[in-house]
């Protein structure tokens, strides 16, 4: 089952924000008069602050509330509109990112956007090619994928010869390693896309036709492919991802941590290219 973690820290906030506001405004009033109350009674005209709980208890949910609001209201800021993280649950970005990777993605290099809706408030700055992205998968958008952006609007994308074409133009390839040298079943390739150069890994023995097509990229769409090339499901099977569903850019690793019983490794902190 798939939690939408945004609607929940949505909802939360606004309830302990709710519950703040109905005991600042009906509740605090009361409380005030009756320690106003027993503080004229006293001797000094004041009382301890254990007498004052005492003589105006604080309902639970008051409490609850008044630490809880500031706590998710700041969780909620950074995690919208600064910085979210997030783990791989996948190899399908290997060489450049590995299952258990944690990576950080900065929510604003697309644009402001409204927590749950997706709805851009303030247009920052634009998706460029090469950009390794989180955006909500179309055909289930309470999923998140990553990916690499390979199609901006109106390209013409082809793949073919395990060779991505852009408006015609190949996109340029160099041998690093066969892994391994002797029986090999991976190539780690150098891939240039755009002005980012990227690793990427293909599978000599998945067929050269393996996920070849044309596509055209409509307008507020964008093509995602994964870099391990022949062991990606992306944009070649499912389609373009729509502007609104993109949640940002991922541009570092702080964490390596692949199994519950297995220890973190802080050593692999790293920039995303």
């Amino acid at each position: 089952m798939n939690f939408d973690f945004a609607l929940i820290l949505v909802l939360a906030t606004l309830v302990t924000g709710l519950g703040w506001l109905v005991d600042k405004l009906f509740f605090e009033p009361s409380r005030r008069k009756k320690i106003a109350t027993a503080e004229a009674a006293s001797s000094d005209g004041s009382i301890p602050e254990d007498a004052k709980e005492k003589c105006a208890p604080l309902p639970w949910w008051s409490d609850f509330s008044r630490s809880m609001f500031p706590v998710l209201a700041v969780v909620l800021i950074v995690r919208s509109f600064i910085i979210e993280p997030f783990q791989i649950p996948s190899g399908s970005m290997l060489p450049t990112l590995k299952i258990g990777d944690f990576i950080v993605v900065n929510k604003f290099s697309y644009g402001l956007r409204l927590p749950v809706l997706g709805t851009k408030i303030v247009p920052v700055g634009e998706p460029q090619r090469g950009d390794v992205v989180v955006f909500k998968y179309p055909k289930n958008p309470s999923v998140n994928y990553i990916k690499r952006l390979v199609g901006l609007p109106g390209d013409v994308i082809t793949y073919k010869d395990k060779t991505i074409f852009v408006n015609g133009v190949a996109q340029e390839q160099t041998l690093v390693a066969k892994l391994p040298p002797i029986n090999t079943e991976t190539l780690l390739v150098n891939e240039t896309l755009g002005d980012v150069k990227h690793e990427m890994y293909t599978d000599v023995r998945a067929s050269a036709r393996s996920g070849s097509g044309e596509w055209v990229v409509p307008e507020g769409h964008y093509f995602m492919m994964g870099d391990n090339r022949d062991n990606s499901n992306d944009s070649r099977y499912w389609g373009y991802v729509p502007d609104e569903l993109l949640v940002g850019k991922a541009f570092a690793v702080w964490m390596h941590w692949p199994t519950f019983f297995s220890l973190p490794d802080f050593s692999v902190v790293r920039g995303i290219e």
